[in-house]
């Protein structure tokens, strides 16, 4: 049984609040003659605004979402060996979830950039936990190998 310390005293009912940041990666189309171009920022604004309704609407099992917050601006960077401006829309998810290894799924997306464990303060693991846990990383690691694999194997 693990220990989850916060300030007042030991609990394990109130899970692990933490803040992870995700951004989301727009990919402009260029247009044919005047029309049906979509810049890179509003391609990323989109990829975010889908994935704020997938969260909102799609329940995760160990995971409640307290609260979804786009107020970051959508920043450019430069790509060095195409030279062609990428836009990332950012998202700050504060998520409650009931153990480590609800929150990997979070960590192991490839839009991931940050995390910050709010509460507990101390968190003390059995064999048991570290074993799930590990083997969790292990499954999303698989998984998102999969998804590569499909990905570039289809196109």
């Amino acid at each position: 049984m693990s220990k989850l310390q916060g300030e007042d005293n030991l609990t394990d009912r109130n899970g692990i609040l933490a803040k992870v940041r995700l951004d989301f990666k727009g990919n402009g189309k260029p247009g044919r003659l005047l029309f049906g171009g979509k810049p890179s920022d509003k391609a990323a604004e989109e990829a975010r605004e889908q994935q704020i309704a997938i969260f909102r609407n799609i329940p995760l099992h160990g995971v409640q979402i307290m609260d979804i917050d786009v107020s970051t601006e959508v920043y450019s960077v430069s790509d060095d060996l195409t030279g062609a401006n990428i836009a990332y829309a950012p998202l700050l998810l504060t998520i409650r979830a009931d153990g480590l290894e609800n929150i990997v799924r979070f960590i192991a997306r490839e839009d991931f950039r940050k995390i910050e464990i709010m509460d507990p303060a101390f968190v003390t693991l059995s064999h048991y936990e570290i074993e799930r846990l590990l083997f969790k990383v292990y499954e999303e690691t698989m998984e998102c190998r999969s998804r590569l694999e499909r990905k570039y194997n289809l196109k």
